[in-house]
């Protein structure tokens, strides 16, 4: 999702309530002149249970989201800091092998950073996870050729497991970014509190007159915290952003 489908599910889910609520005002203000006042309670267990799944679920989503956001900060992390022992463990190679190996892990560091510039270009992302194969590739050869020129087996260890632990984590990384809520789920979370602001309405039927402090707070609230959950939930997209994380592959770019 991008941050305009986000923010349109958000101003449609809050105008949605508004609605939803007034039109379960007007059905149970019908209801109470066919029926009378003495059937009021009758729903009240029924309201209990789909605002408390309601609860449960904006728990569990927020919680989901707020999980997975951590594990993407920690791989940003992890990456850099796999990025940063391979290029260093370069120096037990052979001086004739280092340069071109050097120049690959420039170019690799950049491209890697192409991918998570602008990932609502999906093209442009296929693009930089193509390049990033190819780099893996070049790389890890001419790093098997340097080490076949070496007599230690410890360096070769060190270099290959290095290597090894920097490939991967682009795989990670890739899988990790596609996480996201289930459809269904996301669905349920949006159509879950328009369910609510009806059965609030009927439940604010009683009154003589309607609240617009509360059927706004209700609103507002309900529909802040989606938007939360949402935005959580695409970091790169949103107003809560994970590219701060990416500061620390930049400075070892510069370092290159």
């Amino acid at each position: 999702m991008s941050i305009y489908e986000i923010t349109l599910v958000t101003f449609g889910l809050f105008f949605g309530i508004l609605c939803l609520m007034e039109i379960g005002r007007l059905l149970g203000r019908l209801r109470i002149r066919k029926v009378g006042r003495a059937t009021e309670g009758s729903f009240v267990a029924v309201e209990g249970a789909v605002f408390g799944l309601m609860g449960l679920l904006i728990a569990f989503t927020f919680a989901a989201a707020a999980t997975r956001f951590e594990t993407r900060r920690q791989l940003a992390v992890e990456e850099t800091n796999d990025i940063g022992t391979a290029w260093k463990r370069l120096d037990l190679l052979p001086a004739s092998r280092q340069a071109a190996l050097r120049e690959d892990f420039r170019q690799y560091v950049d491209t890697r950073l192409a991918v998570y510039r602008d990932v609502t270009n999906r093209q442009s992302v296929l693009q930089s996870l193509a390049l990033t194969k190819s780099l893996q590739d070049e790389i890890w050869s001419r790093a098997v050729t340097a080490c076949e020129e070496v007599s230690s087996p410890a360096i070769t260890d060190l270099v290959i497991t290095s290597l090894n632990a920097m490939i991967d984590i682009t795989t990670t990384r890739t899988t990790a970014a596609q996480m996201h809520l289930p459809v269904l789920i996301r669905d349920l979370l949006i159509v879950l509190p328009l369910v609510c602001a009806l059965l609030a309405g009927l439940d604010a039927a009683s009154l003589h007159r309607r609240s617009p402090v509360h059927m706004l707070g209700f609103a507002l609230v309900l529909s802040i915290t989606i938007f939360v959950i949402l935005d959580l939930d695409y970091p790169r997209v949103g107003l809560i952003r994970i590219d701060v994380f990416d500061q620390s592959l930049v400075d070892l770019r510069k370092s290159m």
